[in-house]
């Protein structure tokens, strides 16, 4: 099991993220007849498509960071913008990935999704998938990264109780996602089948995951919720999990709804709850920090003025290098004027060193030079060696 990668710092405002996984065959293809027909139908304003390799060798108008590589497992990257309310531009990128091992392959190619406002978010505005993906439940793309896990529909707990243990764990751990647990009190009919996250606000639809719970599942469902999470679900009533056992602290409680009717209609105060839950700010994941960078340092979808301000700012940039080499040149050429005059002057300007005449060394008059003179002259002659005297005796005295 994984452990919890949530980070210190929250989710910005202005951000939405997910991440998924898409079973089809071609999910490349699905993302680009998407875009060819949002963008033919002005939805968006352009879209670009790059190879991961491109994409992390280019310039860029700011600094790069390594984390704004998309890594060598990566497919595609899929960038789009748009205008939502009052002309507030949205950018967005996509990027594919291949599976980790092949015994994931049947789990379908992983996806992560950034898109980022000019302001803060509103519920109310496009949800970003969307844009990307084609809103349908023929194509595959809403799989949670936690396996037996989907969007876009109720999905149901496992009976077993290790099984729903490893569930919980993982969607409050693992997932990028705010997930529901609705506990029915009574099998429901056709319209109390259809997911409560139908009801929610655009861009809210595909960052809730709901659970449900069967009738019989009341007792251990709770139990476990309340060991592992230190929530509980009342009977025939619903939950939002918080992203790790600490998140809501004492205030439990707040984000619990006692009664909801799965009878096909809108479940207001439940609803209420989750946008509640939602404008909260949400601890940013670690593995989704370089999807955050990768946005921010490494767009490639300019505007013509974005182009412009680019080009003028790369001009700059370029012109105070250059500065900078012409002004270090500037520095070695003095530097070497000056040795050349140096040694001209040391060498008499022939190549030849000049030596010191003889009478150099007696004019020298500096202070330590004196007094070893003067010392010198009082020290007087230096007695011989005792064995030196003995040698110079005659034999036989």
């Amino acid at each position: 099991m994984a452990k919890n990668s949530a980070s210190s710092t929250t989710v910005p405002d202005t951000v939405w993220l997910g991440r998924g996984r898409h079973l089809g065959p071609e999910p490349e293809q699905d993302v680009r007849r998407n875009l060819l027909a949002l963008k033919a139908a002005r939805v968006i304003d352009d879209f670009l498509e790059l190879d991961p390799v491109e994409a992390a060798r280019s310039t860029d108008l700011y600094p790069r960071d390594e984390s704004a590589d998309p890594g060598p497992s990566a497919r595609r990257l899929f960038e789009a913008r748009w205008c939502v309310a009052d002309g507030v531009t949205v950018r967005a990128q996509l990027t594919t990935y291949d599976p980790e091992s092949r015994r994931t392959k049947s789990e379908g190619v992983t996806w992560v999704l950034a898109a980022e406002a000019e302001r803060a978010w509103e519920a109310s505005w496009p949800s970003p998938a969307t844009v990307f993906w084609p809103d349908s439940d023929r194509v595959a793309w809403d799989h949670e990264t936690v396996p037996g896990v989907r969007l876009r529909t109720a999905n149901h707990l496992p009976k077993d109780d290790d099984e729903l243990r490893r569930l919980l764990r993982a969607c409050t751990r693992q997932s990028w996602f705010i997930h529901v647990v609705v506990h029915e009190a009574m099998t429901p009919d056709v319209p109390g089948r259809r997911p409560v996250t139908a009801f929610l606000p655009p861009s809210l639809r595909h960052r809730v995951v709901e659970h449900r719970a069967t009738p019989e599942q009341a007792l251990i469902a709770d139990f476990v919720m309340k060991r592992e999470l230190g929530v509980g679900i009342p009977r025939g009533g619903a939950v939002v999990l918080p992203p790790t056992p600490q998140a809501l602290d004492d205030d439990a409680e707040r984000f619990t709804v006692r009664n909801v009717f799965l009878d096909g209609t809108e479940p207001t105060e439940l609803l209420r709850k989750i946008v509640e839950f939602a404008s909260l700010p949400q601890p940013l994941p670690a593995d989704a920090e370089p999807v955050l960078t990768r946005l921010r340092q490494g767009w490639h979808l300019f505007t013509p003025a974005e182009e412009l301000a680019h080009a003028r700012a790369m001009v700059t940039k370029y012109a105070k290098a250059l500065e900078a080499m012409t002004a270090s040149c500037d520095l070695y050429r003095e530097a070497a004027e000056a040795a050349l005059e140096a040694l001209a002057e040391a060498t008499g300007g022939d190549g030849t060193p000049r030596t010191a005449p003889p009478t150099a060394a007696k004019e020298d008059s500096s202070p330590w030079r004196t007094l070893t003179k003067t010392l010198t002259r009082f020290r007087g002659p230096t007695p011989q060696a005792p064995d030196a005297e003995v040698r110079q005796r005659p034999h036989g005295r």
